[in-house]
């Protein structure tokens, strides 16, 4: 490129961050009003001195925790897929995660553990993790994270076979309504021989619920 490219190149990547930054920005502030009419709605002060910053904090917080909307897998994917002469299972357990229940807006959270079956192509380990935390970070439902997370990783590598299970505790549950402390939702989806095969997902139960 010829410096008068690549000075039209930044600039236009800079127009768009501004931009990006200007609706954040704007969104942000919207978020902070509707938590300062929640806080005075249920009776309180929000002049006094331990809520003057709370709307704020709690916008901020807000927008963190739904980040996964911004993000898609291709973006993390493109430089961490490589072709690799490999077909046996590759399992990542444990992975932490933590997400909000779109009926009552609290907190669900827990581990997924994640195996693919290589058809050729390997993904950097690291990214299977930040698959999870894009889908995660959105209000969701157990049921449908677990299958959005196995349909991204199929997409991205055509394996031969994907399965994902997620073990969470929901605050809904805990919390509110039958206030059951110790209840866990366990979710699972098993897809391409994961889901034909009952020897290959025995494999993945046995290796994946091994303490």
């Amino acid at each position: 490129f010829c410096n008068l490219c690549n000075k039209n190149i930044i600039k236009t990547i800079c127009l768009k961050k501004h931009s990006e930054d200007a609706a954040d920005s704007n969104n942000l502030c919207h978020i902070e009003k509707a938590y300062s009419t929640i806080l005075s709605e249920l009776g309180e002060d929000v002049a006094r001195e331990g809520l003057l910053r709370t709307p704020l904090r709690a916008a901020k917080a807000m927008q963190f925790l739904t980040k996964g909307y911004k993000e898609t897998t291709q973006d993390i994917l493109n430089d961490a897929i490589f072709d690799e002469n490999h077909e046996e299972m590759v399992i990542v357990k444990d992975i932490d995660l933590f997400s909000l229940c779109e009926h009552h807006l609290v907190p669900f959270y827990g581990k997924a553990h994640i195996a693919y079956l290589p058809n050729k192509k390997v993904v950097g380990l690291s990214k299977l993790a930040r698959i999870v935390e894009i889908y995660s970070r959105r209000l969701q439902v157990q049921e449908r994270l677990t299958k959005q997370i196995a349909s991204a990783i199929s997409e991205a590598l055509e394996p031969a076979g994907v399965a994902v299970v997620i073990e969470a505790a929901h605050m809904c549950m805990v919390m509110r309504g039958v206030q059951k402390m110790n209840a866990s939702t366990v979710t699972s989806v098993m897809l391409g021989r994961f889901h034909d095969d009952p020897e290959v997902r025995k494999e993945f139960l046995a290796l994946t619920m091994k303490k």
